[in-house]
């Protein structure tokens, strides 16, 4: 029991500096005023500001602007600039090192916090959902919204997680919130009329469950331009007197961007909107315009004005200006009139699915939590044998440990005879000398004996654990994404093989196993050695030992019921803790903290009343074995004076008998008490195992022994191309997901690239974009054609080692823990360490590299968690960098521009056709903006799963309505 109350004291050591850390942003503070309304007009007077991870870098230079009351004001500047940051600063996330930011002219750290951002809507430039339904997140923006305050009690009792639940067992919406409440009903009616303003509701129309579809783990389950529209429908449902919009539309083509800039329009008359851009189109009416470089404001004032004064401005309108013929230009007041509805394939083509969605799929199977003694023994044995030597020892000590109990009994037994005074002083005294260096001996072997026995556990416990972190992680890295995409496996939860489940393995397989294995020792040695000295005595003693077992199996039944029947109740609660703490800033801005705790509360209500009840069972059995020691001291006392009385039996043999036996029964109880130990390693194993057995992707198609593939054999990479870059081509490929083979992703799509050739898909939301990239990488199986890379046909390839001639830039950028450097070495070839020379090249063709030696620590910069110690476009920047040091043969950019501002975007752009034209590199883009890929070789227009044009830049405008439309909503001139 001493290591797991160590653990505990541990634990809580830890846990209490967390715990008595006092905010210095407290949102419970009430001394704070509480207004009951605001104007919206904000301001900051000289405020300067650094991130406390990067003290001596400053990020807003003593700024100082206004954002009028009921006005759009825009801000744009280059990326790192600051812009962010000043929305961060309304809404208090961070409070300034010098200057004031005012609201309605007080000092926003005068406002209760809680109060400030019931009156904000923050959509952020990458948006984060809960893993909840459409209905529940696009909800989450009532709480703390002063307008709906009657319904704060409504979303805080977690009734529309039930709402939602029933949609999905066969009701209708409107029927299933009829039937909660008139509350439920109003709230609906809200998220539902948000939904139509943020053009949500032209995809949900076409999910299953539509506002009860789930959304996975983070948005996990759905696009990126779904995840913006959600969010701005979160946004929007609150009716807030200020909206602040980071890049919220830049995951959205033109159209659908459109669409949501009239609606916000509309929905922002007499509110205040900060609207943060890159895409200069989106704030052209905006009533101010503030640039922004370096922490500096250097321009501001009306987009005419800006033209006129022809400065940054000026440029960066320029910069993103698409060319187009002068055929275009004269039909534009036409085009303009039309509705922008037309132009998307969500309303052209009502039955078209949502491709860039990964969907919800089937729950799959989670790993078995039981798993066959065999299959235990097949997974651990190998894991064990290079350790064969010390587990020997280490049994061979505890055996001692086990039999030094039984040596006891002899000693004290003898001890008892020598000490009765039938006796003589002399016999006494010299019996005693030598009786007490006997135990003395018995001392020395028992501490030689524990030591080695908990060393030597502990040591094999140690490496083993390692082991099995190692291929567990290993393990979880070589499942498909379809395995991971499932509902049963959440982040959370696959979590727990790895610390969890091997730290229930760890604390069983150290001490623990030892003192077992000991315990069982002494059990038998104490009845072989009570029979061998007096069976009589020793045969009624035994009649309890079944009672003891019995007990003992009786309590590890019922915890081990408990464990898996409950297992996935907890995992809920864990998942809960994660996902809020990896979206604080969502939880903060939305003020939602109340709402996570309530949520929090209710995964925890059923398994605790259950293990209430369920330790009430087993603490029964636990007794029952505990006492067993007293029922043994009263047949032995009973029985052992009636054989004693009758000559049958001395008092030394008596309490030989009595010691082996009384200690052997009273360690088997306590043993009983590490029962849930015990258990939870059981569990653990068997899950553990269950996992190690997963082996290999098995995401190939199964038509065909993997014998057959020649190439998976030999696991050769890409076959090399004439040109070095990779030849791509698709003939006639349909894929649906599996979760739902009757909604054509992709239907009968081809295309062809050659090497070399910079290659742009472009087309509306949901079109199939995203999964060409993905059936490129190979993370899904196309249903029926083929996916050749310079003649190999990767559909049919089961090895993944040709991905390490492909770079994936994804749309949501995701950087690690650790250095600029470390995050970029990661891209490399595998085996490969770049050198300093290569991350410098790939950062200057990113154009990254002068960012980062501005920095103070350079190259050796932290990242923070996720990269966030660094601004969007930067970030994005580092992911192509990531990218370009692999030096691949084909390089996939799914909106990897989508954060950057006009000039990062054009330097990009120039060394991505260096890269191209000094490498032979083909390049696959997915682009919203046209002046990304205006100068592509290629450009496929994608809509409902086919290609239904492709060309230059210039001939896709001459001959496709639809893509011209989208040219001319782009054009700022």
């Amino acid at each position: 029991m001493l290591p797991l109350f160590g653990g505990a004291v541990s634990a809580f050591e830890r846990l209490r500096k967390d715990i008595e850390t006092q905010p210095t942003i407290d949102n419970t503070r009430t001394s704070a005023e509480k207004p009951t309304s605001v104007n919206g007009a904000i301001e900051f007077r000289d405020v300067a500001f650094t991130y406390s991870s990067r003290p001596d870098h400053p990020v807003l230079n003593g700024i100082s602007l206004k954002c009028e009351a009921g006005q759009l004001t825009a801000i744009v500047g280059l990326s790192g600039s600051g812009k962010s940051t000043v929305a961060s600063l309304i809404s208090r996330f961070y409070d300034p090192q010098s200057g004031d930011v005012l609201l309605d002219g007080k000092n926003v750290k005068d406002i209760n916090v809680k109060s400030l951002r019931g009156f904000i809507s923050l959509v952020q430039q990458e948006p984060s959902l809960l893993d909840r339904s459409i209905l529940e997140n696009i909800a989450l923006g009532l709480v703390n919204s002063p307008p709906h305050a009657h319904l704060e009690k409504t979303l805080l009792s977690g009734i529309l997680a039930h709402v939602a639940e029933d949609v999905r067992n066969g009701q209708e919406l409107s029927q299933a919130s009829a039937k909660a409440g008139a509350e439920v009903v109003e709230i609906v009616q809200l998220v539902q009329h948000a939904a139509n303003l943020a053009d949500v509701a032209v995809f949900i129309d076409r999910l299953e469950f539509g506002f009860a579809t789930a959304v996975g783990s983070s948005g996990s389950l759905v696009s990126g331009g779904q995840k913006q529209r959600i969010a701005l429908a979160r946004a929007l449902v609150r009716d807030p007197r200020i909206l602040i919009l980071d890049e919220a539309t830049a995951a959205l083509d033109s159209a659908s961007e459109q669409r949501i800039q009239a609606a916000i329009e509309r929905a922002s008359r007499g509110r205040t909107v900060v609207s943060i851009a890159h895409r200069l189109s989106t704030i052209r009416a905006a009533a101010k315009i503030i640039v922004m470089k370096k922490g500096d404001i250097i321009e501001q004032g009306t987009h005419d004005e800006l033209i006129e004064l022809n400065g940054s401005y000026a440029d960066m309108v320029r910069l993103q200006t698409v060319k187009t013929d002068d055929t275009v230009s004269s039909s534009r007041t036409s085009l303009d009139s039309q509705d922008a509805d037309t132009m998307s394939d969500e309303k052209q083509h009502p039955n078209a699915s949502e491709a860039d969605v990964a969907p919800t799929p089937e729950p799959a199977d989670p790993i078995k939590g039981v798993v066959v003694a065999g299959s235990i023994r097949k997974t651990m044995l190998p894991l064990t044998r290079p350790y064969l030597l010390l587990v020997v020892l280490a049994f061979f000590a505890a055996t001692i440990v086990g039999g030094q109990y039984c040596a006891s009994g002899l000693l004290f037994g003898n001890i008892m005879g020598t000490l009765s005074p039938c006796n003589s002083p002399d016999y006494i005294r010299s019996k005693g000398k030598f009786l007490s260096g006997m135990w003395f001996m018995v001392a020395c072997v028992a501490f030689l004996a524990n030591f080695t026995s908990w060393a030597v556990f502990g040591l094999v416990s140690e490496r083993l654990i390692f082991r099995v972190r190692n291929m567990s992680l290993s393990t979880l890295l070589r499942q498909p994404l379809q395995w991971h995409e499932s509902e049963s496996r959440n982040p959370s939860m696959l979590l727990e093989y790895i610390t969890k489940d091997g730290n229930a393995l760890a604390g069983f397989s150290g001490s623990i196993v030892g003192t077992l294995f000991a315990v069982v020792v002494n059990f038998l040695a104490a009845i072989i050695l009570s029979h061998i000295i007096a069976w009589r005595i020793a045969i009624v003693c035994l009649v309890v030992v079944p009672i003891l077992l019995g007990a003992g199996y009786m309590q590890l039944r019922a915890i081990g019921r408990f464990a898996v029947k409950h297992a996935g109740a907890f995992t809920s609660s864990i998942g809960v803790t994660i996902e809020a703490v990896s979206n604080i800033k969502t939880v903060h801005a939305l003020s939602i903290e109340d709402e996570i705790l309530q949520t929090y509360r209710r995964s925890l209500k059923a398994p605790r009343k259950e293990m209430v009840r369920q330790s009430f069972k087993t603490n029964v059995w636990l007794a029952v074995a505990n006492s067993c020691g007293s029922f043994i001291y009263a047949f032995a006392y009973w029985w052992g004076s009636k054989n004693i009385a009758e000559g049958r039996y001395t008092t030394t043999d008596f309490f030989i008998i009595l010691i082996a036996m009384l200690i052997s029964a009273q360690l088997w109880g306590q043993l009983f008490t590490l029962a849930p130990e015990i258990e939870k390693a059981n569990s653990a194993i068997s899950r553990i195992c269950g996992l190690i057995e997963l082996g290999q992707d098995t995401s190939g198609p199964k038509s065909y022994s993997e014998k057959d593939d020649v190439e998976a054999m030999v696991e050769s990479p890409l076959p090399a191309s004439t040109h070095g870059g990779a030849r791509i081509v698709f003939r006639d490929v349909s894929f649906s997901y599996p979760a739902r083979p009757g909604i054509p992703v992709l239907t009968s799509l081809s295309l062809s690239i050659q090497p070399g050739q910079f290659c742009a898909l472009v087309g509306p939301s949901g079109a199939g974009k995203s999964t060409v990239l993905a059936l490129l990488e190979r993370f899904y199986t196309p249903s029926s054609g083929s996916i050749t890379i310079n003649g190999l046909d990767i559909s049919r390839h089961y090895g993944t080692s040709f991905r390490d001639d492909i770079a994936y830039v994804p749309q949501e950028n995701v950087l690690f823990q650790g250095s600029i450097k470390f995050n970029i070495g990661l891209g490399a070839r595998p085996g490969h360490t770049p050198s300093d020379e290569e991350i410098q090249e790939a950062c200057k063709l990113a154009n990254i590299h002068e960012t980062i030696m501005e920095l103070p620590q350079g190259y050796d910069t932290e990242c923070g968690s996720s990269g966030n110690q660094l601004s969007g476009g930067q970030r994005q920047r580092l992911s192509i960098a990531r990218a370009l040091v692999r030096k691949p043969k084909l390089l996939l950019l799914d909106e990897s521009t989508s954060a950057l501002d006009a000039e990062s975007e054009k330097a990009l752009e120039l060394g991505l056709e260096r890269a191209v034209k000094g490498h032979g590199v083909t390049v696959v883009a997915i682009a919203h903006r046209l002046r990304t890929i205006a100068r592509a070789d290629v450009i496929f227009l994608v809509e409902a799963g086919q290609v239904v044009d492709q060309g230059r830049h210039d001939e896709l405008v001459q001959r496709s309505e639809s893509y011209r439309v989208n040219a001319l909503h782009q054009m700022l001139g």
